[in-house]
């Protein structure tokens, strides 16, 4: 569950989160499969999150890092309210977006530029506000032209440089991101960084997960090491990305 409150220092409360999946084997398809092994079909479940217990305060660049499948872009998902957990609560105190899915929230067949009046709209912008941040948004962009035609015909990079111009131009106070800067040539990397570095300047709470740890350690005040779903360590941010390195370097 997901609450908003009062709060004068926290932007994020992860309070006792647990989070499990449940994982189907041998399910039966077809009518035949259905009735002669009604009931053989097995089930377990995956734990992924064990007991997260994280404040991240307002204001703070918070970087989520750990190998791939140790429970990282599980919990932003449970931030952003994506996913639930199976245990636990997950608060938040300010307006979030996000950006965790490649074209996540586009429709293929709209054009960038209908797709930006779409996606802001879903981050609470009215007619109005979009109009007067179009042109900023196509321009952050960099896609020219291409602004124009179908997002279905963009590649990964082209979605990229939509998805991170329209998510900083709705005013959030809360950035969740995802491995999603990776994608991408290295000037438009770059200038989202600066971008980021910008908003951090701004006070505005970030939290990203990524596996380019010179990015971060720039970027990030704080780093929390999230190993096999558990927070192995939580601090400044070189001091865990060394540790880190020491274990999965």
């Amino acid at each position: 569950m997901k609450k908003k409150i009062k709060d004068d220092s926290n932007a994020i409360i992860v309070k006792n989160v647990s989070k499990r999946f449940k994982l189907v084997y041998d399910k039966p398809f077809t009518l035949k499969e259905r009735l002669v092994f009604w009931n053989k079909t097995k089930t377990s479940y995956h734990e992924v999150l064990k007991n997260i217990n994280i404040n991240i305060k307002k204001g703070e660049t918070v970087a989520l890092i750990g190998v791939n499948g140790s429970g990282k872009s599980t919990l932003l998902k449970l931030m952003t309210k994506i996913i639930y957990p199976t245990e636990g609560t997950i608060i938040t105190n300010g307006k979030l977006t996000s950006l965790l899915e490649l074209g996540a929230g586009f429709h293929p067949d709209f054009t960038g530029r209908e797709n930006i009046y779409f996606n802001a709209s879903i981050f609470g912008l009215t007619a109005a506000e979009i109009d007067n941040r179009v042109q900023e948004i196509i321009d952050f962009s960099e896609l020219g032209e291409f602004i124009e035609s179908p997002v279905r015909t963009y590649s990964s990079g082209m979605y990229m440089r939509l998805a991170f111009a329209v998510a900083i131009n709705v005013d959030a106070e809360i950035l969740l991101i995802d491995e999603i800067l990776a994608v991408g040539d290295k000037h438009f990397q770059d200038k989202c960084y600066k971008k980021l570095e910008e908003l951090k300047n701004s006070d505005k709470t970030i939290v990203i997960v990524s596996h380019n740890l010179e990015s971060i350690q720039n970027l990030c005040n704080r780093g929390i090491w999230i190993h096999e779903g558990k927070v192995k360590l939580d601090g400044k941010t070189k001091d865990v990305v060394n540790e880190y390195l020491k274990v999965c370097g």
